[in-house]
């Protein structure tokens, strides 16, 4: 039961500090989407997507590994001296040799915002290092603030250069570098981290064992950049940057979704990680499992009834050719979710070649499945290759573990009323009648209800006992 409780209580402190942040960005959907041209939220989504490409390919996902071995040494001074020092200072070698040869290509790249694919990749990689730091040390209310920081910085600084100086693309850029340079200050020193960071305790057997682990999840993150972002740029080219920036608007729904997953995901890892060794791995692990996916699967539905009464008004008119792309996303997102609960199996065993292996193979039928069928299908390529992917890696993941750890048990009855309650939502979504949408958000409510509702009144008496104590 401790480990239930820690979980729960890591979580409700990584979603206090993110999804206050995450509504506020998603309440100002409207803002964005009505300042800024098709064309231009395609240019700021396309440049966000190739950042996220470089992110892993400069500093070899060595953030992903310092949270893996700081987890393992949190009441050990000295080697937590040695893991922060090496990891950082490695980072910071690497940021250089990539500003230096991006001085060097610059030249030829003929782009009006290529500055910010120097300066927003810094930027990300130093907020994610602080940011893995704090988890890995075990401070998730650090972790919580430095992100409501981030997110809340950068809505200010977005306000304040797209509708008071009015710089368009530009300004959206811009204010998501100036956020994240006060959230890496916040963190930096909120965390002392310049008592952890010294010279002398750089040490070349800490980095080796540090890119052993981190190195085989480039491919990995490579992979992922595919799934999530290799999308946008065939829709970019196939179909042009207008047709993006509808692709881009409407999978802010489906991300939202995901969005509350990652939150759940850091504490979900960090409890797994530590707990791998526990005789009862394989029921603990089951039982939270069947316990998120029931809750994850009652969100996707819930989020499909909603979308006929919250899309045209989040949406503006010009980005409502993508109303049809957002069932079929959300979809494609919840087997995201399962991907990302059986895979902190192989995290917490230090396996992760098998990640890159499995990735790989997803991510060439992800492109391979989109590039077929952009000229029959356009934009809904996007999304059902993205779904076909991620059902293809969850089965695969689902089968590969039981052979490497131990069987992965789904309640059958659960599986049967999902697949009914998606039928019905969907249907009621694409005929479009608002009786029917009135229906439809009924069921799902229902639905939710009678497969959560254990783990809602869980949930609920940590809150209270949380609430009380303080």
């Amino acid at each position: 039961m401790n480990r239930e409780k820690n979980l729960a209580k890591n979580t409700i402190i990584i979603t206090i500090g993110k999804i206050c942040t995450q509504l506020i960005t998603f309440l100002l959907l409207p803002l964005y989407t009505g300042i800024l041209s098709t064309e231009e939220y395609g240019t700021v989504d396309l440049l966000n997507t190739l950042v996220s490409l470089l992110l892993p390919i400069v500093t070899f996902q060595v953030e992903q590994a310092m949270f893996r071995e700081l987890i393992e040494v949190r009441e050990k001074e000295d080697d937590k001296k040695r893991i922060i020092s090496t990891g950082v200072l490695t980072v910071v070698s690497q940021c250089i040799i990539y500003l230096l040869l991006f001085a060097l290509i610059s030249p030829f790249i003929n782009n009006n915002y290529k500055m910010f694919l120097a300066t927003n990749v810094v930027t990300y990689i130093f907020l994610s290092l602080l940011q893995q730091i704090a988890r890995g040390l075990g401070d998730n209310k650090k972790f919580a603030v430095g992100s409501f920081i981030s997110a809340l910085s950068i809505i200010f600084f977005n306000i304040l250069f797209l509708v008071v100086i009015k710089l368009g693309a530009t300004g959206m850029l811009l204010g998501t570098m100036c956020g994240q340079l006060i959230a890496i200050t916040y963190l930096f020193f909120s965390l002392k981290l310049y008592k952890y960071i010294k010279i002398k305790e750089y040490k070349k057997d800490i980095i080796k064992k540090l890119w052993k682990y981190s190195i085989p999840l480039i491919p990995n993150a490579i992979s992922w950049w595919i799934f999530n972002a290799s999308d946008r740029v065939i829709a970019t080219a196939f179909l042009g940057v207008d047709q993006n920036g509808i692709l881009a608007a409407s999978l802010k729904f489906s991300t939202v979704f995901i969005t509350f997953y990652n939150i759940f995901n850091m504490s979900w890892t960090e409890s797994i990680s530590i707990n791998i060794n526990d005789k009862d791995i394989d029921n603990y692990f089951n039982k939270m499992f069947n316990i998120i996916i029931s809750l994850f699967t009652a969100m996707g539905v819930g989020m499909i009834a909603c979308m006929p009464f919250v899309f045209p008004v989040m949406i503006n008119e010009k980005f409502s050719s993508g109303y049809g792309l957002v069932p079929v996303s959300i979809i494609a997102s919840l087997f995201n979710v399962v991907v990302g609960l059986v895979s902190v199996i192989y995290i917490a065993n230090k396996n992760t070649k098998a990640i890159a292996n499995t990735s790989i193979i997803s991510a060439i039928i992800n492109i391979t499945v989109h590039l077929s069928l952009i000229k029959f299908i356009g934009l809904y390529a996007a999304v059902i290759s993205t779904f076909v992917s991620f059902f293809v890696m969850s089965i695969y993941r689902i089968i590969d573990i039981k052979k490497r750890y131990f069987k992965i048990k789904i309640n059958k009855l659960f599986f049967i009323k999902s697949i009914i309650a998606l039928l019905i939502v969907i249907s009621c979504y694409y005929i479009n009648n608002l009786y029917l949408n009135i229906f439809s958000l009924i069921y799902a409510i229902f639905f939710a209800w009678s497969i959560n509702k254990n783990s809602i009144e869980f949930i609920l008496n940590i809150i209270k006992k949380k609430i009380k104590r303080a």
